[in-house]
């Protein structure tokens, strides 16, 4: 098993519960909100805050937590490196679903206007 294939199996089983804490500080520590970071899920997975909470209480595996939701078309639009790869070459689908996650996190965290973040403008 390549180093690629190992990392995709690590995301397969990792749960949204476990990374969540870590979204939500780095977004805070930033000076953002819990409310605008629950937005940019919202917008990306389709997931209101009942279902959110859900499925962090549940402890869903991020597979599971794409496999439900309702992907924004304009997802596609999310570009540029995240963790040293770009996310519109990921070819695991999961994979480049996390990525896109974490590049919007990122997005919020370096003060990027919500309509950029959101793909609106």
């Amino acid at each position: 098993m390549n180093t690629i294939d190992k990392h995709n199996a690590q995301i397969e089983k990792m749960t949204f519960a476990s990374v969540y804490p870590y979204y939500l500080a780095k977004v805070e520590k930033k000076g953002r909100t819990k409310e605008e970071l629950h937005q940019v899920i919202a917008w990306l997975t389709g997931y209101d805050e009942k279902k959110l909470q859900e499925l962090i209480e549940t402890k869903v595996s991020f597979e599971t937590f794409f496999q439900h939701a309702d992907l924004n078309p304009n997802a596609l639009l999310i570009a540029g490196l995240i963790c040293g790869y770009r996310v519109e070459e990921i070819e695991n689908p999961l994979t480049q679903k996390v990525r896109y996650l974490v590049k919007l996190v990122d997005e919020l965290a370096k003060g990027r206007k919500m309509e950029k973040i959101l793909r609106l403008a």
